[in-house]
């Protein structure tokens, strides 16, 4: 049992958490929530004791032990990846490695035996004679192929260490598990199996995550970071949702009712107050009226941006027609004889591990990269604008503010067009004139969506638009690209995301030609590929 008890934080002087009380409880798994900057890892790492909050305790039953999702990808660069993952339960390794160094020695003393005989009690009762099996399941569950588990870490790529890293954390059965955006560079099948892990996990486990699929099915409760202060709430994301936004019009719906009487109070106390046979009737609904308090709703810190595409010109007939797109990158063949073709109306979404297939397509199809063998054709009536994966060309050489970037790229140039156009995607104020460079992930993800809004082309091409968005980004721009009308080509790690605006499946394969294409939905195309295998239809 976890229990965090009056709990406060003050940051330079700003209140970010007042009176916080929560009672986590084991078999549960909490999702909190938030809008960016609300404070949702600062309550991860309160409750780790990474940080001291101002008032206030947290306090974990004795016997219950952590485990803590690694935010530092480097920090294992010289230890083997199995080695990484019995880590998580460092009091277990920690004996692993003192019997090896003991059995060792070439002068093994009685007293040797003696700290070994100690040693090996700990280690059974630890389960820990099963620590590698333990550790090869998760990896392999995961999607690190077991060649990998005797590599070091600093050996593997990006996304392969964030799944040793979220092994390390599952390992050896903690009774508490922290997780911090833990299904960010996840294929779908080891997103999957994430899922059934948690699902089926007796520990107390509290996630922070922008994946609402990801919410729904794990979740039992959430905790909403908001008004600074947490609330708990039972049922999983759309729950919560459903739930707050009936609350909302309900409590809408009550004070309009209680307006209005004050209204009707406030009028008769005008009209009848000078009146002797009525001054006494007067200050009885005085008295009413004094009683009557607004439940007033607290601004919420949420705030959605407006995103919205509106081609210059409708397309024609002919989309894009590719053929046969092969290229390698860094001696790896990413793409092999790719070929489809796009007809009207087609928002495709790419999928699978092969996320460097996706993105050498994307910047092929954008015309920054030339493929290896192969062709492509956009159709004469077609616009095309691209988001890429990585948008620090944008941005690192640009010494303007905000509103000058933004300049760059809209037909109006004046101040206040700019000005309306940022504050729809959430800058206000003096925000605009901030220098672009330091913006923050999210910030700039907002503006290449408001350059890629400014393009008004018919053609949109997004790479892992949905990388540091909060949830309620998310759902704008997915509202957004469900309503454009052009075409639309995009590779998102947000299942719903993906679910929600794609009428077109293509997973392009790390280790096999050409491509599988599927028409449907992604829930269609997941129920369509598991039912099949992978064969056919390339």
């Amino acid at each position: 049992m976890l229990t965090i008890t009056d709990v406060s934080l003050q940051f330079a002087g700003d209140l970010l958490y007042k009176h916080v009380d929560l009672l986590f409880q084991s078999g549960h798994c909490y999702g909190i929530i938030g809008a960016n900057g609300a404070g949702k890892s600062t309550l991860l790492r309160i409750i780790s004791g990474d940080l001291t909050p101002t008032t206030g305790s947290v306090t974990i039953t004795k016997e219950d032990r952590m485990s803590v999702l690694e935010q530092d990808h480097f920090k294992f660069d010289d230890f083997p990846v199995i080695d990484t993952v019995i880590m998580g339960n460092r009091k277990l390794y920690d004996i692993m490695k003192e019997k090896e160094r003991l059995y060792a020695k070439p002068d093994f003393s009685d007293a040797d035996g003696e700290r070994a005989a100690v040693l090996e009690g700990e280690f059974a009762e630890m389960n820990g004679w099963d620590a590698e099996t333990e550790a090869a399941q998760l990896l392999n569950g995961l999607g690190v192929r077991p060649e990998l588990h005797t590599a070091l870490m600093g050996s593997l790529d990006g996304r392969l260490k964030v799944k040793a890293l979220l092994a390390q954390a599952l390992f050896g059965r903690p009774s508490l598990i922290l997780l911090d955006e833990p299904t960010n560079g996840l294929d779908v099948e080891s997103t999957e199996w994430l899922e059934e892990f948690l699902i089926d996990c007796d520990a107390i486990v509290i996630v922070v995550s922008h994946d609402r699929h990801f919410l729904n099915a794990v979740c039992t409760n959430i905790v909403d970071v908001d008004h600074a202060t947490c609330k708990m709430y039972a049922g999983n994301y759309d729950f919560w949702y459903e739930s707050s936004q009936l609350f909302q019009q309900l409590m809408r719906n009550q004070n309009k009712k209680r307006d209005e009487k004050i209204r009707d109070l406030q009028e008769f106390i005008r009209r009848f107050s000078a009146n002797k046979s009525k001054s006494k009737q007067a200050t009885s609904r005085k008295k009413i009226l004094d009683s009557i308090q607004l439940d007033e709703m607290p601004a919420s810190s949420r705030k959605s941006p407006y995103v919205g595409f509106e081609p210059e010109r409708e397309a024609g007939k002919d989309i894009l027609f590719v053929e046969g797109l092969t290229r390698t990158e860094g001696g790896v063949k990413v793409l092999d004889n790719v070929t489809f073709t796009v007809a009207k109306g087609d928002k495709i979404a790419f999928v699978g591990d092969n996320e460097a297939g996706a993105t050498a397509l994307f910047r092929i199809l954008a015309g920054e990269i030339e493929p290896d063998a192969g062709t492509f054709r956009w159709g004469v009536t077609i616009t095309h604008s691209d988001f890429p994966k990585d948008n620090t060309r944008f941005f690192e050489h640009f010494d303007g503010s905000l509103i000058e970037w933004l300049r760059q790229y809209s037909l109006d140039q004046t101040e206040t067009y700019l000005r309306g156009f940022l504050g729809r995607m959430l800058f206000s104020g003096d925000e605009v004139y901030k220098p672009a460079r330091v913006l923050s992930g999210g910030e700039k993800v907002r503006c290449m969506l408001s350059r890629l809004m400014m393009s008004k082309a018919n053609a949109l091409i997004l790479d892992q638009p949905t990388d540091h968005l909060d949830l309620e980004s998310i759902t704008a721009l997915s509202a957004g690209l469900v309503a454009y009308p052009g075409n639309l080509f995009f590779a998102s790690h947000d299942h719903q995301f993906i679910d929600e605006v794609a009428n077109r499946i293509i997973e392009i394969p790390a280790d096999a030609p050409g491509c599988m294409d599927r028409a449907g939905t992604f829930e269609e195309f997941l129920a369509w590929k598991h039912g099949r295998g992978a064969q056919g239809n390339r």
